[in-house]
């Protein structure tokens, strides 16, 4: 059973910060995953925030330098640390397990239900 959830969300003012969690299970053990964080405003397109790809940090150019990924030594959680809120950053924040393109077929990315942000001015 795979399982992929979000925590630590809530509402925040402006320059603010906010501590996300994610931990995922489940799936094969020999799958390779990519761990990512998108987010959803109302009325917007998903959007790609963060993620940790083959161990590397990789940002969204309007949260650089105010969020931080990371991820435990297991793989299975990763944390989004998220610092200088602005009320642009309100948005539903989703955790993805990517599957890395060279692992096998049987390996599947798996998203989680999401976890609401809001920054107030």
């Amino acid at each position: 059973q795979v399982s992929v959830v979000e925590s630590g969300g809530g509402s925040v003012q402006e320059g603010g910060s906010l501590r996300l969690s994610c931990v995922a299970s489940g799936g094969y053990t020999f799958c390779i995953y990519d761990m990512k964080w998108f987010r959803q405003a109302p009325g917007k397109e998903r959007e790609f925030v963060a993620g940790i790809v083959d161990g590397s940090s990789t940002y969204a150019d309007s949260v650089k330098g105010r969020f931080t990924i990371s991820q435990n030594n297991t793989k299975n959680t990763v944390s989004l640390q998220m610092n200088s809120l602005k009320s642009e950053d309100t948005a539903t924040y989703y955790c993805l397990r990517d599957r890395r393109p060279t692992s096998s077929r049987h390996c599947t990315s798996n998203w989680g239900q999401g976890t609401q942000v809001t920054v107030s001015t």
